[in-house]
């Protein structure tokens, strides 16, 4: 819970509800699900397991915290159980809450048993009760899911919280509810690990079924749960050898390990098959114990036999839950990671569904469920269960062993599913897919996941074998990959992000009075810059974060003076339509004119002028703010575009002005664009000026801006100065 108390920021409602989900939000609910019940399967704690549901969840709701409240049975107040990014004074503060009609968006859920969806925590009323600590903790807005037992009662809450005022999309709708499903199942599987830890001491009490053999192996004593247990009468089993009850799937050589373990060590503990005096087989948990008498010579032997039908029951709808896709009950993806660890030589074939999202929109999700389940009966009657995996929302997977003619095998299925028509009730579908493949003993999801993309690159309906000889990405690279990843996430926890000030010179006075915002991370005293973490921010939707920190310290620091300053602007950003409002209340927040920034953005987003771009750049032209094509002349210029979005600055692409001395081609793009600027009247920025020869044709060409090393050096600050 973030105690900085500023203002929240407003996301844009456009009817969030009827957006539909897409499958990549499909497969990250489907991430998650499959996260927290391998988790579970793995034993792990459940403080662990419900930190790291929060933490999944928090990820696909940026600017938010998630929390687990729990009631108290004997006084039915809440209290908050898992909260990994809430500091303790917030667990303290929502310590004992009441439910009811103003006890908040959790308060609610529990009072009602249903979700509550909040989206301004400031004047809803639901939250009257709470409207201090929605101030103090900059909480606006709140989205709360109950978490019900068997008996549908409430037991507790998942909730979303959020420093923006938002409504939730249907996604979001169904992360709470796939995520309070979960804290649910978490919860019981913990009175499952208590039960267990039980079984340890219950071995011991005469619940259990116990015997006592003479030094001979010959029964002297059992009790009366033996006697249950096994269906003998006592008088049956007296002077017997214990082998009365063995299944017969033992050899010898199994028998002698476990008593010459209990020569050595006095005990045996193992899990064992026996049989009943009907002759159905029990499984059950069996411990040997050798008894010493005065002496210490061992005189008897005691047996504790702890039915273990219950906890294999459990077991094994437990490892259905996590290696099983709930709704084709065919193996997950968390299944087929497990049997690719194994190094056997295999081939792995990914079958992605063709425009699956529109039949999601056209026909609904209940039909796209109905369309799974069948595909999936299709793909296990021609390959065998054990073969086919579904791994994502609409994408399965075909494992076969040893090396595959690939291309007769796609033929096959491409020609089953062209002369085939789905027939789901009244609907009658074709279907077709993207397949990605290839065969190996390493790397088979990772290689044929890379192939499918590429085929779908293709286009529809297309096949693509991974050849690691063509494709194969270096150790190095991914290497490299994975530590930017690592060090931009790290970074964006710690407020390591910082802005950095690079001068540009006016050519016509010499002076440096503005400056382009450069981002960089402050690590341990290293200063790194851009290019070590961009494309992985991009890759991980993280590029808007950046922009807003980069909004966010800039202004800060240019509230301190009068010079104009210019911050790139992405498509991400634009895509997430939240610019024009933060950047007027940081404008407000600061008191910086808003005609004193420049946004730079590419020139593809210009040219490609997406409609809704278009519209927001042309909202914040009507602001005050300017505009800037950066590195223009590195794609496919569209001067109408330039010239219909009334442009304040042409950047002209670094490439061509860093060789500007030496290469012709440079030298004529670089002349052919400054042409163009003089005559539509727009100024133009040369970039990557680091020499006198280059800043000599910049003056020559009559381009109006340099910015380079040669005038300055990205800075914490920057600072005015006059240039020879």
């Amino acid at each position: 819970m973030n105690s900085n108390n500023t203002s929240c920021e407003t996301l844009e409602n456009k009817n969030l509800d009827e957006v539909p989900i897409t499958p990549q939000e499909y497969n990250d609910i489907l991430e998650i699900q499959n996260s927290i019940l391998d988790m579970m399967a793995s034993q792990a704690k459940t403080s662990n397991i419900l930190s790291k549901l929060c933490l999944l969840a928090e990820k696909l709701l940026p600017n938010s915290v998630a929390s687990v409240m729990i009631k108290n049975t004997k006084s039915g107040l809440l209290s908050v159980l898992s909260a990994p990014s809430i500091a303790n004074i917030g667990h303290k503060t929502l310590e004992n809450l009441k439910p009811g009609p103003h006890g908040g968006s959790c308060g609610n859920a529990v009072f009602h048993n249903e979700a509550q969806f909040v989206s301004d925590t400031f004047t809803d009323e639901r939250w009257t009760d709470l409207r201090q600590i929605a101030y103090d903790f900059n909480l606006c807005a709140c989205w709360s899911m109950p978490v019900r037992d068997e008996n549908k009662s409430p037991i507790g809450t998942f909730a979303l919280s959020s420093f923006e005022h938002r409504s939730p999309a249907a996604f979001h709708k169904k992360l709470l509810e796939t995520a309070a499903s979960l804290v649910n199942i978490v919860l019981k599987n913990e009175k499952n690990e208590k039960r267990l830890k039980l079984f340890s001491s219950a071995m011991q009490n005469a619940n259990e079924g116990m015997l006592i053999t003479d030094s001979n192996n010959k029964i002297l004593e059992v009790n009366h749960a033996f006697e249950k247990i096994y269906g003998f009468k006592e008088q049956e089993l007296l002077g017997k050898n214990p082998n009365i009850i063995a299944s017969g799937k033992y050899d010898e050589k199994f028998y002698k390990q476990m008593w010459d373990q209990i020569e050595k060590t006095n005990t045996w503990n193992n899990e064992i098959i026996n049989k009943r005096a009907d002759g159905k087989e029990i499984t059950q948990w069996l411990s040997i114990t050798s008894l010493h008498n005065e002496l210490n010579n061992k005189d008897n032997y005691l047996a504790v036999f702890t039915d273990l039908s219950e906890l294999k029951h459990t077991q094994k709808l437990l490892e259905e839950a996590a290696y099983r896709d709930s709704l084709t009950k065919l193996f997950n993806k968390t299944q087929l990671e497990k049997v690719l660890k194994s190094k056997k030589i295999r081939t792995l074939l990914l079958l992605n569904i063709n425009n699956f999202s529109y039949i999601n929109t056209a026909y609904g999700f209940a039909t796209g469920d109905k369309l799974l389940v069948k595909l999936a009966h299709i793909f296990k009657e021609k390959f065998g269960e054990k073969n086919i995996f579904r791994i994502n929302a609409d994408e399965f997977a075909i494992l076969f062993d040893g090396q595959i003619d690939i291309k007769a095998t796609v033929s096959k299925i491409q020609e089953h599913f062209y002369n085939t028509k789905i027939k789901l009730e009244k609907i009658t579908l074709n279907v077709s897919f993207s397949y990605g493949a290839f065969c190996g003993n390493t790397h088979l999801l990772r290689n044929s996941a890379m192939a499918l993309k590429e085929a779908k690159n293709n286009g529809k309906n297309n096949l693509y074998i991974y050849r690691e000889d063509e494709n194969n990405i270096t150790d190095a690279y991914r290497k490299s990959f994975i530590e930017s990843n690592n060090l931009l996430h790290t970074a964006l926890m710690k407020d390591q992000i910082i802005p950095y000030f690079q001068g540009i010179r006016d050519n016509n006075t010499g002076l440096i009075n503005k400056f382009e915002v450069l981002a960089r991370i402050e690590k341990n005293g290293e200063l790194i810059s851009a290019n070590k973490f961009i494309e992985p921010a991009r890759l991980s939707g993280l590029l808007p974060e950046i922009t807003k920190i980069m909004i966010d310290k800039s202004f800060k620091v240019m509230s301190e003076n009068n010079y104009m300053f210019s911050i790139n602007i992405t498509e991400d950003d634009l895509s997430k339509y939240y610019l024009v409002d933060y950047l007027d209340a940081k404008s407000s927040e600061y008191n910086v004119d808003p005609s004193r920034l420049i946004l730079e953005i590419l020139e593809g987003v210009s040219a490609s002028g997406k409609k809704d771009h278009i519209t927001q750049l042309n909202m914040l032209k009507s602001r005050g703010y300017k505009l800037a094509i950066d590195d223009f002349g590195s794609e496919y210029s569209n001067f109408e575009r330039v010239l219909e979005l009334d442009i304040d600055f042409l950047k002209i692409d670094a490439r061509y002005i860093k060789n500007l001395d030496t290469n012709s081609k440079s030298y004529e793009i670089a002349r052919a664009i400054a042409y163009f600027a003089k005559n539509a009247k727009i100024p133009c920025i040369a970039e990557f000026v680091h020499n006198k020869a280059i800043q000599d044709i910049v003056l020559d060409l009559e381009i109006e801006f340099s910015q380079g090393f040669y005038f300055s050096e990205p800075k914490n600050k920057p600072t005015s100065v006059l240039t020879p």
